[in-house]
């Protein structure tokens, strides 16, 4: 079996250790990229539209139907509960007035993603 001199491996685990910061730095970058993408969503009157019916911090002009956006990691710790409500809150509640917005395909999965890692900042 081969010896590894200790002077190698020292230059092994610094490379080692910068790649995975890097690795770390994209993945925060792609999360943000994702929050930022989900946020103009639902800020946008004509795709996600989430204004008009609820409060959410940081948006103008907000409706009082739904109610106000906030702690939504905690009242939702499960992201596919968020995602099935966004997806088609109808199955859960048949009288919601909150529009099936991947049912109707007025989000993707990916936009309805996107807005569900914007919720879960607020």
């Amino acid at each position: 079996m081969p010896v590894i001199h200790s002077s190698l491996i020292r230059p092994a685990a610094f490379a080692l250790a910068l790649l995975i910061g890097a690795f770390v730095a994209i993945g925060s970058a792609q999360a943000q990229s994702a929050v930022d993408e989900g946020r103009k969503l639902a800020f946008d009157r004509g795709k996600g539209n989430c204004l008009t019916c609820h409060v959410i911090k940081g948006g103008e002009y907000p409706g009082t139907i739904g109610p106000e956006l906030v702690d939504i990691k905690a009242k939702y710790p499960n992201r596919a509960d968020l995602v099935a409500i966004l997806h088609d809150e109808t199955a859960r509640n048949p009288l919601t007035v909150m529009p099936p917005f991947g049912r109707n395909r007025i989000l993707t999965e990916k936009e309805i993603s996107a807005v569900v890692d914007f919720l879960q900042t607020l």
